[in-house]
């Protein structure tokens, strides 16, 4: 999901022009995807993804 989200923040500025507060709002989304998944994901689902063991 984390890739999908930072794939349209690439797509939107080279192929859109999105510059500025839209490109930046985009981003903050996708650091957010970022912390709830080392924060919430890896603590409450296991898997072969899941750093909660450690």
């Amino acid at each position: 999901m984390i890739w999908v989200v930072y794939a349209g923040y690439l797509h939107a500025r080279a192929t859109r022009g999105w510059t500025g507060t839209r490109a930046a709002w985009l981003s903050i989304v996708g650091y957010l995807c970022v912390v709830f998944n080392f924060t919430i994901v890896n603590q409450f689902f296991n898997g072969l993804h899941s750093y909660s063991g450690l």
